[in-house]
């Protein structure tokens, strides 16, 4: 990103002339919960009464969508995300995507993901796990991936607006202010730092190793 802070307060700029467009970059923190928290109960429904699947299979599949999704959060946060696009054009995508959210971390309504991107996705994904695990397994799977996005987005919500005391929660703030206001080339996890340390972008640990190897 170009800049790593602009403004500290709950507030944004119009990205859009079209009322219509600039309404739709704009959403509420609850609505990702109203969209997907019945899609959530739904496919487990699916997994247990229709394809009738084994409680620890289902539990065990749910939980690897959980973990599909922290892979995918990752992934989408440093190649998508971060990418500058070429061009006027790619530049503006760019910021239409991300930037401004650096540019504007408190800004409160553009925090979660909105329906008119996180739809598509969860219908690119659903379609992704229907070929890799079929029509008995898919439920379970997109049930936990689609719980993991929710605990993103609230996560996410929660860490630009909410204090807390809890370790665990206390360390995720504090590794996403640094790549906000730190170095936003490092630190891609929001709810997990796993695949961080798995694909070298915590700066701490590249330091720790360099100085390993120099000794």
């Amino acid at each position: 990103m170009a800049k790593n802070f602009v403004s500290n307060k709950d507030e944004t700029i119009t990205m859009f002339k079209n009322p219509f467009l600039e309404k739709l970059s704009r959403v509420h923190w609850s609505v990702p919960l109203f969209l997907y928290v019945p899609v959530v109960f739904y496919f487990l429904y699916r997994a247990a009464f229709v394809t009738q699947i084994q409680p620890l299979y289902i539990v065990a599949l749910f939980v690897a969508g959980v973990i599909m999704w922290t892979f995918a959060e990752y992934a989408l946060h440093r190649f998508v995300f971060h990418t500058h696009f070429p061009g006027k054009f790619g530049e503006r995508m760019s910021f239409i995507m991300h930037g401004v959210h650096h540019d504007y971390p408190k800004d409160s309504k553009r925090l979660v993901m909105v329906p008119t991107i996180s739809i598509p996705l969860a219908l690119i994904f659903y379609a992704l796990f229907y070929v890799i695990f079929g029509g008995v397994y898919l439920a379970p799977v997109f049930s936990g991936f689609v719980a993991g996005y929710l605990v993103y987005d609230m996560t996410h919500y929660a860490i630009h607006h909410y204090n807390t005391k809890n370790p665990y929660w206390l360390k995720l703030k504090q590794t996403h202010s640094l790549h906000h206001y730190g170095n936003d080339h490092d630190y891609y996890g929001v709810t997990s730092r796993m695949w961080d340390h798995v694909f070298g972008t915590l700066p701490e640990e590249k330091e720790q190793n360099s100085n390993e190897a120099k000794a």
